[in-house]
């Protein structure tokens, strides 16, 4: 059965103008043959989630994603197409959404779940427990108005979990929460997904969305580009988009006395590609051209996750594989083997500067993504080799 089915789903803003439209306004721009330009934040989209799956929704800043969200949950009227919801329905779309300022926290506690269409006396029950899991026992008696982002996402996230929907939207409003509760969030929805619940999520955290997400949807200028396997979507969004209102963005800098030429990424096989497993060897053919002789440069690389966590960095100097000089066109070759990375993605950025790094001659951060994929499908960031083994002895009985 679909939890969440969408079909040829699109909405249009109008730009220009401030307030309703009023007929002499219409009058107006009729007579002097001016309409209103439409924007359509989102286009022709249609899709279907089963119940008990976890969607990721990932794309730039401006994409659609948000808007999605809010006609799924039904804040938003479709200008087309239609969408529909299989089961009762929570979703943390916004800071503040569903909240009245001047309410204290404990009365829009119960606000919040008439809106949800929660009775009272369910709320009364369950209201200890929501109080405890967003950690304000202090606060609930204070006007929400006076709560801190983070505040808000606390009392947000406990009430919509809490009240044990069939399916939950959670925006990057989590972005917000500081890391404790982060973790106690993404605990929550482990347990939901064990349960058989359904999730709709949009979030820029591509790990996490690696991590939690059975599919992810990718949307571009209000289209769906692609969907599918999260490790293979996340790569056409790091290939094609990345840098257009992501977290990460690629940089480059240097003086260009020497630069990068030809840069590619290759398997146990040689053969070029962007997606390598954990445990086999993973070659970089940097290619380069030196305007001028350049004396004992320095190649470096570093390697930061899909959310933009610093994983290892090193280069020629560190290694104590010193190049003589360079002048002229080549290629220098860097491999990791075995690649001890677990299943994620990833960013490589790669660096020539000179033995004191007062020049920076060539820097690209952040440009080149791949992917890893771990058959044993163990969790982490990293493969360490560890063995088990009894030592001789007595045995306690337990």
């Amino acid at each position: 059965m679909n939890a969440i089915e969408a079909n040829h789903l699109g909405k249009a803003y109008r730009k220009g103008g401030i307030g309703p439209p009023t007929l002499f306004g219409t009058l107006s721009r009729t007579l002097r043959g001016r309409r209103h330009e439409e924007f359509w934040a989102l286009q022709d989209v249609s899709f279907a989630v089963e119940s008990g799956r976890t969607v990721g929704v990932i794309g730039p800043n401006g994409s659609g994603k948000s808007s999605l969200l809010g006609l799924v949950a039904g804040t938003i009227t479709p200008t087309r197409g239609t969408v529909r919801t299989e089961g009762r329905l929570s979703s943390l779309l916004e800071l503040g959404a569903g909240f009245h300022p001047d309410l204290s926290g404990r009365e829009n506690v119960f606000l919040n779940a008439a809106l949800l269409g929660i009775a009272r006396e369910d709320v009364r029950r369950r209201y200890d427990h929501i109080v405890a899991f967003a950690g304000l026992s202090e606060f609930m008696d204070m006007p929400v108005k006076h709560y801190s982002s983070g505040m808000y996402v606390r009392l947000g996230f406990a009430v919509a979990t809490e009240l044990n929907p069939d399916v939950l939207l959670v925006d990057e409003v989590l972005a917000v929460g500081d890391i404790a509760f982060q973790l106690k969030c993404l605990d929550r929805i482990r347990d939901f997904q064990r349960r058989g619940k359904t999730l709709l999520l949009v979030s820029h955290a591509l790990q996490t969305v690696e991590e939690f997400c059975h599919e992810a949807f990718l949307l571009y200028h209000g289209k769906m580009v692609a969907r599918g396997d999260p490790p293979d979507v996340i790569l056409a969004y790091m290939t094609s988009y990345m840098g257009e209102g992501g977290y990460l963005y690629r940089q480059e800098f240097g003086t260009r006395e020497v630069e990068f030429t030809q840069v590619t990424l290759r398997g146990a096989d040689e053969a070029e590609s962007a997606t390598f497993t954990t445990g086999r060897p993973v070659h970089v053919d940097v290619g380069y051209r030196a305007k001028q002789r350049i004396e004992s440069p320095v190649f470096g690389f570093s390697i930061k996750t899909g959310n933009g966590l610093y994983v290892f960095g090193s280069n020629t100097q560190m290694a104590k594989t010193p190049v003589p000089f360079i002048e002229g066109e080549g290629v220098i070759r860097l491999t990791l083997d075995p690649l001890t990375l677990k299943g994620g993605n990833f960013f490589l950025s790669l660096s020539i500067h000179s033995p004191d790094h007062a020049t920076q001659y060539h820097r690209r951060e952040d440009w080149y993504p791949f992917v890893v994929k771990d058959p044993t499908e163990t969790p982490g960031l990293f493969a360490l080799h560890s063995a088990w083994r009894m030592l001789p002895g007595p045995q306690r009985e337990l």
